[in-house]
């Protein structure tokens, strides 16, 4: 009984503030993706990095989502109609405007995050930024088109967000990279 009265007051919630679902998405969806990227490292239950964990939880949930959230209300504002033709056009501004943006925030914060300098943090975006944007470049495209001509606008965030778990991976495996190996990677 409890339950389901605080299973609808959360629904209510998520309908009354969209952002939420996303926020929620994203707080769930980018620690799974550091777990899988160190599953691939070889680690397991007893020896994840639970900090590193915490910080792509915090990160996802209360810096991607909400920027995610406002790009996707500011695009759709720009460009209302949901057709093939202003898909491609919202994905080719996202391409050249938010993509740089939320990466180089990605290396720079959570470098931040782990009690790294401000020098280091720079140094780290000036040298993952580019091999992650090309990367960015053969995914991203496809789905914010798909994203932004097929989905209806309320489910967006949720779409790009299951969408990222791939992508988050992804970013958790180049961050944890040491500077001299982004080279012999990409």
């Amino acid at each position: 009984m409890a339950s389901t009265v605080v299973w609808q007051q959360l629904k209510s919630f998520i309908v009354r503030y969209p952002i939420a679902r996303g926020m929620i998405s994203y707080s769930l969806i980018w620690p799974t993706g550091s777990l899988i990227q160190q599953t691939f490292e070889g680690k397991s239950w007893g020896s994840y990095d639970w900090w590193r964990v915490f910080r792509f939880s915090m990160y996802g949930g209360l810096f991607v989502a909400p920027t995610l959230y406002g790009w996707v209300k500011i695009s759709s504002a720009m460009w209302p109609h949901t057709s093939l033709r202003y898909g491609v056009i919202k994905a080719a501004v996202e391409t050249i405007s938010y993509t740089p943006a939320a990466m180089t925030c990605f290396y720079f914060i959570m470098s931040l995050l782990e009690s790294k300098t401000v020098q280091e943090a720079v140094a780290e975006v000036g040298k993952k930024f580019l091999p992650t944007y090309k990367v960015a470049l053969a995914v991203w495209p496809l789905v914010a088109t798909i994203n932004f001509s097929l989905i209806p606008e309320r489910n967006r965030v949720p779409f790009i967000s299951v969408c990222s778990l791939c992508w988050t991976c992804f970013l958790a495996y180049m961050k944890h990279l040491e500077h001299h190996e982004v080279d012999q990677v990409i």
